[in-house]
């Protein structure tokens, strides 16, 4: 199974860190991205959008993070990662949909611009970011896991861009909540860091 990577991009990460924390064998195939390969063949055909991470599960492809991440769990990580019933997939996947829309445009955002140099509007990310960091310190006082009680892919999918949204200017020293659900991630057998 290989997966199309990127080491510095937080989506690459997600898929990374579940597939350590599962022990899901990957082959990392590193993409040169400053060069465009990621938008040319063979690669824009297996993601015509020009995007990583990509997985290629003997022939069936899988792009979009939040997507490999659902896939793997479901195929290979067991019902601890990705549950057989509609309550815990839903308390997964508001979280997967939380991490591609409100920690993208908040969190990634603001660290694509001062890492990377991407044009976005990084002060509007910035005034995002304490409401996203709130409503997931909030969701921590009572929690210490983001769905069902316990480590799923929910937490793999928020973790990355949190755990780097220092470098892109955003202070996670007001989320005690947080930094202690780091903490806990961080713990977890298989841990790998970005």
């Amino acid at each position: 199974m290989k997966l199309y990577d990127l080491g510095p991009s937080g989506n690459c990460y997600k898929v990374r860190l579940f597939a350590a924390l599962a022990n899901i064998d990957l082959e990392r195939v590193a993409v040169d991205f400053a060069n465009g390969a990621h938008k040319k063949p063979p690669l824009s055909e297996l993601n015509p959008l020009g995007q990583l991470p990509i997985l290629d599960d003997g022939g069936h492809i899988v792009r979009d993070s939040q997507a490999i991440l659902v896939y793997l769990a479901g195929t290979y990580g067991g019902l601890a990662w990705w549950p057989e019933h509609a309550r815990g997939q839903a308390e997964i996947v508001q979280w997967l949909s939380f991490a591609a829309n409100e920690i993208q445009h908040s969190l990634c955002a603001a660290r694509l611009v001062e890492k990377f140099g991407y044009p976005l509007d990084k002060a509007a990310a910035l005034a995002k970011a304490p409401t996203v960091l709130g409503v997931l310190d909030a969701h921590l006082q009572a929690n210490d896991w983001l769905a069902m009680g316990r480590p799923t892919i929910a937490d793999c999918a928020v973790y990355p861009y949190v755990m780097l949204a220092p470098e892109g200017s955003v202070d996670l020293g007001p989320y005690g909540n947080v930094a202690r659900w780091m903490a806990r991630i961080e713990s977890l057998p298989g841990y790998v860091g970005p």
